[in-house]
């Protein structure tokens, strides 16, 4: 059996197995599944506006995916997307107020924005590992805490002292009437089309760019990478930044789509953090990032319904989740069995 059919199936399984166990507790837990999953489901594609807020949900999550997608593959694990994002959040909605442009430049010019303050915030703890070995992990933790604390006291510096900054102008906004109208007012926007399209960015960055293939090298083996004339360092970092360049565009889907705005926070967002089973779920590839993506944006949203529906608690949602990551993280056990049988299959 193929390693391809492996990777796919492995995350299928996952799922399946994870939607199963959520069946177990909602029975345990005193609920009807089969109302839960029907409640589940509806919520997702029950209507047109549901489909609309369904991908308006699982845009941030692909660029989440992909920051820490593009970090994995260049062999370190930023767990600093949270605060890249909003960093970039914030960066997007202040250049979306501050300024009267032209659509034509104001919209781009906030989107660039977010990228820079994600950048921004990826290369602190690359230059950190680059130069002085500190390990990615406890530097992007403590980031993100700053990112939410620095976003927060910018918040209220710029609104004089209120919990929000405003709404941004509409030069600077991804919503369109248009796709308001066809998905019968949700808040879907042309985010999407970004998302999608930094897939495609990545996809190229990694499989057709030298950077791509020294990028790859270092993650597998740096001190083989530097006895070939690579620059490790550089490539940490650079890794790093473009890192953050993804989960800072995450933010600005919601300043410059979603809400047209930046608040306060009591506490993080959580679609950074998501977006590292996102990535896990997509074996950290480009297009397994939209599958992963797609089912947590779909589970979030759809789990909306489940309260009113079918009287579940969301939580139940957030249960689903969990146990989906445990099998993943698992993958390994999972990846035993399937090639295994796939051998018992061959011999026969």
């Amino acid at each position: 059996m193929s390693n391809r059919i492996v990777n796919i199936l492995v995350p299928v399984i996952s799922v399946i197995l994870g939607l199963l166990v959520g069946a177990i507790v909602m029975l345990v837990s005193g609920y009807n599944p089969i109302e839960g999953y029907a409640a589940l489901w509806n919520g997702i594609f029950g209507d047109i506006y549901s489909i609309g807020e369904t991908i308006r949900q699982i845009t941030p999550y692909i660029l989440a995916g992909l920051a820490v997608a593009f970090a994995f593959r260049s062999g370190l694990f930023n767990i600093g997307v949270e605060g890249q994002l909003i960093v970039g959040w914030f960066a997007a909605a202040y250049v979306g107020i501050a300024f009267e442009l032209p659509k034509m430049i104001h919209l781009p010019l906030a989107i660039l924005a977010a990228a820079a303050a994600g950048a921004l915030w990826g290369f602190i703890p690359g230059l950190l590992k680059a130069k002085f070995k500190v390990h990615e992990v406890i530097v992007t933790i403590m980031m993100n805490y700053i990112a939410l604390h620095t976003s927060n006291a910018l918040v209220r510096a710029v609104s004089d002292g209120d919990a929000n900054t405003g709404s941004i102008h509409q030069t600077a906004s991804l919503s369109s009437r248009f796709l308001e109208n066809m998905t019968d007012f949700s808040r879907l926007h042309f985010g999407i089309l970004i998302a999608l399209a930094m897939v495609l960015l990545m996809w190229l960055i990694l499989e057709k760019t030298t950077l791509g293939f020294e990028l790859k090298a270092v993650g597998l083996n740096q001190h083989a990478s530097e006895y070939a004339g690579m620059n490790v360092n550089k490539n940490i970092i650079l890794a790093m930044v473009i890192s953050g360049v993804f989960a800072g565009l995450a933010g600005a889907m919601e300043a410059l789509g979603t809400f047209g705005f930046v608040s306060v926070k009591g506490g993080f967002t959580g679609i950074g953090f998501d977006g590292i089973a996102v990535a896990l779920l997509g074996a950290s590839t480009p297009l397994g990032v939209i599958f992963g993506a797609t089912l947590f944006g779909s589970l979030k949203y759809g789990a909306t319904n489940m309260p009113n529906a079918a009287d579940i608690p969301e939580e139940i949602v957030s249960i689903i989740i969990a146990i989906i990551i445990f099998f993943v993280a698992s993958g390994y056990v999972i990846r035993l069995f399937v090639e295994r049988l796939g051998k018992k299959k061959e011999a026969k």
